[in-house]
């Protein structure tokens, strides 16, 4: 079978399961990213927030609120603050990154500017803590207000640990935790909590958003090295030439000779890049066996995504959540 015909399939039925939650979620972005003072804003946002994202967080939101039998009307606020804060790190990244692509379209920096994708992002950080405020829960502005902090602690982490070959799995597994899966687990703890689920069972989704959004991460990474655009939404390659120090390549540096890391550090550390040498880093991660041993760890992080779901009512969602940690990784089968 064909990746699209098999992994996609968990994500498809979620939608269509949430259908009528997410249309009241995007009607409340559009609503909420209007500026009636700055017309920059909407069409900056609306260039990013349109261009077919799959909406995987803020459904993680609706999803858990309704598999612990939430009826109210908060988890909409909830999903669409989930979303304003990743668009809001999306813009942000980009103009770290120096990216020229996203979700398959040119950057909001490339078509406008660095000050309006940072600046834009900023609006959409405060218009992710008005809708939060929204709900009355203090236990909820607590959970997405730490992940807030904690992605741009583990963004200021990259940075750090970026063309440094030193960088070891710890260190990015922090990151990870940080820019990715903080998000992801704040997005199903904050669905639990809205709908006043037993702590059992928030710690249960919490602890399947960390371990979805590391797996998610790490095939991000595989996929850098061994998918194409289409599937990853950017350039392949991009965070060679960003001198990313990912599992890949802390995997792959661990085992390398003398000569093999000289390359590292030449193409890494120093950033003398030339012709071919992307694929030579291909070719060193292969005789490693380094993309096998990054797909194995995220294979693992989504089995334990999986077992978390095992403390969660017996429900059509949580089979559909067991099945979105599978589709995941199939992303690199």
């Amino acid at each position: 079978m064909s990746l699209d015909e098999t992994s996609q399939k968990p994500h498809d039925r979620l939608a269509e399961w949430l259908a009528d939650d997410m249309a009241a979620v995007n009607s409340l972005i559009r609503l909420r990213m209007a500026s009636e003072h700055a017309p920059r804003i909407p069409e900056v946002t609306a260039h990013l927030v349109e261009a077919g994202g799959k909406r995987l967080r803020p459904m993680l939101t609706l999803a858990a609120a309704r598999l612990c039998g939430y009826d109210g009307a908060h988890h909409i606020s909830l999903a669409a603050t989930v979303e304003f804060i990743h668009t809001a790190t999306l813009l942000h990244d980009d103009v770290v990154d120096e990216s020229e692509r996203r979700r398959g379209r040119p950057t909001a920096n490339l078509l406008w500017d660095n000050k309006s994708s940072v600046l834009v992002g900023d609006y959409l950080f405060a218009r992710s803590f008005q809708l939060m405020v929204e709900t009355g829960s203090l236990r909820v502005l607590d959970i997405l207000a730490n992940a807030s902090a904690t992605i741009a602690e583990g963004e200021v982490l990259q940075l750090t640990a970026a063309q440094d070959l030193r960088t070891n799995e710890d260190v990015y597994r922090q990151i990870v935790r940080g820019k990715t899966a903080a998000l992801f687990s704040a997005a199903t703890e904050a669905g639990g909590v809205i709908a006043g689920a037993s702590d059992a069972e928030v710690a249960a989704l919490f602890t399947y958003g960390d371990a979805l959004g590391i797996a998610f991460q790490i095939v991000d990474d595989l996929l850098d090295y061994g998918g194409t655009d289409a599937a990853i939404g950017k350039n392949t390659g991009d965070d060679f030439r960003e001198r990313k120090v990912t599992l890949p390549v802390i995997k792959a540096v661990a085992k390398a000779d003398a000569e093999e890391r000289a390359f590292w550090v030449r193409v890494i550390e120093k950033g003398q890049q030339a012709e071919g040498d992307l694929a030579h880093a291909r070719s060193l991660m292969a005789r490693h066996a380094a993309m096998e041993a990054a797909r194995d760890e995220a294979l693992a992080w989504a089995e334990t995504a999986r077992r978390a779901l095992v403390a969660l009512p017996d429900h059509p969602l949580r089979q559909m959540l067991d099945d979105l940690a599978g589709y995941v990784v199939a992303r690199i089968a």
